[in-house]
């Protein structure tokens, strides 16, 4: 591509031609800036995106400071002396880059550096002199708490991981930052524990990221499927928070975490299965109520998945497992509509769906009205008028109430309901049992970076289980840690 070798392109030792080279790659940007001066006789200019730098900045670490600069020379200087003084007499800023070709200097210019350039030499400064508009740090907007921080990730890279420095002061912890996308040029850090992390791991995630074909990284949804290992199942083998804490504390069991600028959540990998129904709370509260909770969150996640197949499945071929009581009831219900429960229980599926996905895209201002018109239509109208029974209504609530309580698993959640309402409304219970068996080998079978996805439950580490079904108290916790890579069945592979 021509675009391509022009970037590639070194930078020459007339400005001028330079200067030209650059308003013709960027296609005579508005926003581009290009100011010219002459310093102990030298031409310079400095380039700059309007929105990106700022002006102050400018001011006090390269205008200003020129003319202070100047005033104390005697003689004229060259080119390469010129610049190598400004280096290190002049230009004090905490990031300074040397760049010889127009690929760099467009990535700088892009990412709100400022670039000198000096006729007579083929290379030029990068300072950084960001300015743009960020967004403060918030409270979490997914993974709430009771106790604790209540600090969250925001769409700077920077502040990201400055949150996480201050959680480990740790010569150990590193950051090391890629740049992703041909077009978008997102930066992409890497954070880890040296003392901690795999390098077999390390070396895998950093070539799949260098690897991926993406020109545009908005968000790092962009990148996540190729951090997974292919023909995966309806379970994400990345996880993802907004909390620095939580992320902080998954570097410290030896993963390896992804922050990419432009997004409020940060990733890490391997995930484990049992790590959707552990929060940053269970770590504050009492051992016997965390594990009161943790019990719940594991029947809810298994209510919400199999309770309307199961339904479906008994009131259409075994309805004798019902109670007498509970049978007249369903009879007398499904007597007035005109679907079958099947029928009905997808229905209402997919319109409890299709609210959800209304609730989520509206405006929060009007986002209330949503639920106002669902109780409305599923709560009375619809049971009141005949086309849904109540007993499915109120199957279907239990589902996705149920469902609210482990957050990071709803689209699981989803793919999984509709697969066994539709297994035991052909199949009945049989289809309930054969596809529950599938499900249970597929995701016992997974695994991410040579670590069992079910690990510690299969294959069993006892050490681990003081902290899945239960939670021990901190005492047992802090005499020993059992990192990721530490338990039974992992396999670290060579790419």
């Amino acid at each position: 591509m021509k675009e391509i070798a022009e970037l590639n392109n070194k930078l020459s030792t007339d400005l001028v031609s330079n200067t030209v080279n650059v308003r013709s790659i960027l296609e005579n940007t508005s926003d581009l800036i290009i100011k010219y001066a002459n310093v102990a006789g030298c031409n310079i200019c400095v380039i700059a995106c309007e929105g990106m730098v700022n002006t102050q900045t400018i001011a006090g670490l390269i205008y200003n400071p020129m003319r202070l600069f100047e005033s104390g020379l005697e003689n004229s200087l060259k080119p390469d002396e010129l610049m190598q003084k400004m280096q290190s007499e002049l230009l004090v800023a905490v990031e300074q880059n040397h760049i010889s070709t127009y690929k760099e200097l467009i990535r700088f210019f892009m990412s709100g550096f400022a670039v000198i350039l000096a006729d007579g030499i083929d290379y030029g400064v990068a300072i950084a002199v960001q300015g743009w508009n960020t967004r403060s740090v918030e409270r979490p907007l997914i993974h709430t708490n009771m106790r604790g921080s209540c600090e969250g990730f925001t769409e700077n890279l920077r502040t990201n991981i400055s949150l996480v420095r201050r959680r480990i002061k740790s010569p150990t912890f590193v950051v090391k930052t890629l740049t992703l996308g041909q077009r978008s040029q997102t930066d992409v850090s890497l954070c880890y524990l040296s003392d901690k992390a795999e390098p077999q791991m390390l070396k895998q995630v950093e070539e799949r990221l260098e690897k991926i074909p993406v020109e545009m990284i908005l968000e790092s949804g962009y990148i996540e499927p190729f951090l997974q290992d292919k023909g995966n199942s309806v379970f994400t083998q990345v996880g993802s928070t907004d909390r620095p804490d939580n992320f902080a504390a998954k570097l410290y069991d030896g993963r390896i975490g992804i922050i990419v600028d432009g997004t409020p959540y940060a990733m890490y990998l391997p995930l484990l299965f049992s790590e959707h129904f552990q929060t940053m709370d269970d770590y504050s509260g009492l051992t016997v109520f965390t594990t009161f909770t943790r019990w719940l969150k594991y029947i809810a996640f298994i209510l919400t998945v199999l309770l309307p197949g199961f339904f479906v499945a008994v009131s259409n071929f075994n309805p004798e497992l019902f109670p007498p009581t509970i049978l007249f009831n369903i009879i007398s219900a499904e007597q007035k509509t005109p679907f079958t429960i099947l029928s009905e229980c997808i229905i209402v599926i997919l319109i409890y769906e299709i609210m959800r996905e209304a609730g989520l895209r509206l405006p929060s201002v009007v986002g209330h009205a949503v639920s106002i018109i669902g109780g409305l239509v599923l709560g009375d109208i619809v049971v009141n008028v005949g086309l849904i029974s109540a007993p499915i209504v109120l199957i279907v609530a239990l589902s996705a109430i149920t469902s609210f309580i482990v957050p990071d698993l709803y689209p699981s959640i989803a793919i999984l309901r509709f697969a066994f309402i539709l297994a035991g409304g052909f199949f009945g219970l049989f289809g309930i049992t054969a596809l529950g068996i599938v499900v249970l080998f597929k995701v016992c079978a997974m695994s991410a970076y040579g670590v069992p996805y079910m690990a510690p439950l299969t294959p069993f580490t006892l050490k681990a289980m003081r902290d899945y079904f239960i939670r021990q108290d901190w005492r047992k916790l802090a005499d020993y840690d059992v990192g990721i890579n530490e338990l039974t069945g992992v396999e670290l592979i060579e790419s």
